[in-house]
């Protein structure tokens, strides 16, 4: 991986060692920064610090020299101008706000993880706001986008997009973070990145069920172009901007997310539609599929909005109530005919 020019190093931090955590580190590294990678367990880092491989989430592609590892998340974060959260987002609350006692109060935090917190169904911006001080989770930025980890760790091109509030540290962050194989583009809405990261994880699903179930290619199609007016719908009534939906965020990532086999949350709806269960499935996975909890967290959230979320409804049936993936996957095909603009 080749870095951009005209770039400062900055000292980084990067929380959490799965497989995105893992190609964010390798990307950060390359582009000229040294970077603290912080992983669960001592026993764990060691190894990961001794081989320079990633060998359970992220196989075949070696740490960079700039790369530390360590178990100590005080010693990740202290001191860093760029701390970023690659953690399950259920674990953002409980990693994060521990790290939150050590970080310098000028850091820049970048979330990469994707999903909506359980219980109280807020984005992640607002866990941030709990957990930092107001300065921290004022200046946070959101890495969103249509990248799978292995791709960016091997440095084939790809495009994301970075949300923040304050102009002055997202554009900081999008000169740090991007490189020529790796380009960042910036926006202002927040929350529509965080929704549209968030909620294609559910419709990625359903495009898995739909293929398992044999429905074939129309039927993908129809899944992405109609679960893309569903987060919209989601999105607007959260105050997000609709247009954010047909970029990167939106778009781009629900269609990678639903159209591709390195999907995770795809093959958990490919496992659905050939007739296994969730405990069966949910037991043969080693990485998180965020989606899985974000079904319940989005039907919750429609819900509360009183916005119509079809497909959520039926996912949230077939996921987190047993019910049978053929016949409620064909309730989509036999709701009542209606314009395409609702």
């Amino acid at each position: 991986m080749t870095t951009a020019p005209a770039r400062s190093p900055k000292d980084v931090a990067v929380i959490g060692a799965g497989s995105y955590g893992t190609c964010l580190a390798i990307l950060a590294a390359s582009a000229g920064h040294r970077v603290d990678f912080w992983c669960r367990g001592a026993a764990a880092a060691a190894e990961l610090q001794a081989t320079r491989e990633n060998k359970l989430y992220l196989p075949g592609f070696r740490l960079p020299d700039g790369v530390t590892v360590t178990a100590d998340l005080e010693t990740a974060v202290r001191g860093k101008q760029i701390v970023v959260g690659v953690t399950p987002s259920h674990a953002i609350r409980d990693v994060l706000g521990r790290a939150a006692a050590w970080l310098d109060p000028d850091v820049v935090v970048v979330n990469a993880s994707k999903g909506l917190e359980d219980g109280t169904l807020q984005t992640i911006d607002r866990v941030y706001a709990d957990i930092f001080p107001a300065r921290i989770a004022g200046r946070a930025t959101y890495l969103s986008g249509p990248t799978f980890a292995a791709e960016i760790a091997g440095g084939m091109p790809s495009a994301i997009v970075l949300a923040g509030r304050d102009p002055e540290t997202t554009a900081m962050v999008q000169r740090a973070l991007s490189t020529d194989r790796f380009r960042t583009y910036s926006t202002d809405d927040v929350v529509g990145v965080l929704v549209g990261g968030a909620i294609k994880n559910v419709v990625a699903i359903a495009a898995g069920v739909s293929d398992g179930l044999g429905f074939g290619s129309n039927a993908r199609a129809a899944l992405i172009t109609r679960g893309l007016a569903e987060i919209t719908r989601i999105g607007v009534a959260m105050g997000a901007d609709p247009v954010t939906f047909a970029g990167l965020s939106g778009m781009g990532d629900l269609v990678l997310t639903c159209s591709s086999d390195t999907s995770r949350n795809r093959k958990v709806g490919l496992a659905l539609g050939r007739g296994q269960t969730m405990a069966e499935i949910l037991a043969d996975m080693r990485m998180v599929a965020e989606g899985v909890k974000t079904t319940k967290v989005a039907w919750d959230l429609a819900r509360k909005l009183g916005v119509p979320a079809p497909i959520t409804e039926v996912m949230h049936a077939i996921v987190h109530e047993g019910a049978p993936a053929r016949e409620t996957m064909q309730r989509l095909m036999a709701r009542s005919l209606r314009s395409e603009k609702d």
